[in-house]
């Protein structure tokens, strides 16, 4: 496990991540998580006292990852952008994405084809999906989720892809 201090930031004017709030966790460090590696991996571990698992690391160039603080880690810290943050981190080997039944029936009896893309997606792709599913509140818009999963899978979009259209949409 490592453990290292670092300063809570917060994107400017980013595209998708304007807003974000963030750590970034060096190219030396990451690489002692998980060596060898440049792309998103889950990690695990503690955020000051606050236990977190399953959350991803970005690579964001130069060797170097970032980990989005979610609303609900922020509350659970009691910190925002510019605090120091003690970090403990591991790699999250466990970590496994369960696909809901409802989406996997949608997949199953309505459209295969859209599954076979869902599938060959980055397991990370698939997690944003089935997460943003999962955190809906109402029947109505788990079901609204899934319709648009599957729309996306067929169209052979990622969930980055999804969500910059829906953006779009909305504008």
């Amino acid at each position: 496990m490592v453990d290292f201090n670092t300063i809570i930031l917060q994107f400017g004017e980013q595209g998708d991540k304007t807003g974000w709030t963030y750590i970034e966790v060096p190219a030396d460090i990451a690489q002692q998580i998980l060596p060898d590696n440049k792309r998103s991996f889950r990690v695990r571990g503690l955020l000051d006292n606050l236990p977190i698992a399953g959350v991803s690391l970005l690579p964001i160039g130069e060797g170097n990852f970032m980990m989005a603080l979610r609303q609900e880690i922020r509350k659970g810290i009691r910190k925002e952008r510019g605090a120091i943050l003690r970090v403990q981190l591991e790699h999250d080997k466990d970590f496994k994405i369960e696909m809901p039944e409802d989406l996997q029936e949608c997949f199953d009896f309505e459209q295969p084809e859209a599954f076979a893309y869902f599938n060959s997606l980055a397991k990370s792709h698939q997690g944003y999906f089935i997460k943003w599913i999962t955190d809906a509140k109402t029947l109505e818009t788990r079901a609204n989720r899934i319709a648009k999963t599957i729309n996306a899978a067929l169209r052979r979009m990622d969930y980055g892809a999804m969500l910059r259209e829906q953006k779009k949409l909305r504008e």
